[in-house]
């Protein structure tokens, strides 16, 4: 059984940065691609990024340029770096799995989201 423990989330003001955490263990007999989504306030769950097994990424338009995505293998971490952070990306940050190598079939939405981890809060002020 995967488990994804989320680190790393808190209040910035605007323009400012935060890198979130996700420590994954368990599911060794199994191939998994892992990925970021959001739940803004009074909104649903959104796609942030995604990375594949290869290391190729994807992102969400509203965070291109200001957000990285990244993993660290023998960490078995997966990060997401958030610069210039602006007020409209304040939301619970999910960490997620997907039983497949790659989003391609799924990019960057729920319906791909085989696992959902834990979350972190992430409020950022103007």
């Amino acid at each position: 059984q995967v488990q994804l423990l989320v680190s790393g989330g808190g209040s910035v003001l605007a323009g400012e940065s935060l890198t979130l955490s996700c420590a994954a263990s368990g599911g060794t007999q199994r191939t998994y691609s892992m990925g970021w989504f959001r739940q803004p306030p009074g909104k649903g769950r959104e796609g942030v990024a995604t990375l594949d097994t290869d290391g190729s990424p994807a992102y969400a338009d509203a965070v291109k340029g200001r957000f990285t995505i990244s993993k660290d293998n023998a960490k078995n971490t997966l990060y997401l770096r958030m610069d210039n952070l602006k007020p409209e990306d304040t939301g619970i940050y999910y960490c997620v799995a997907r039983w497949a190598p790659t989003w391609a079939a799924a990019p960057l939405s729920r319906a791909g989201v085989d696992y959902w981890g834990q979350a972190a809060q992430v409020d950022v002020s103007s």
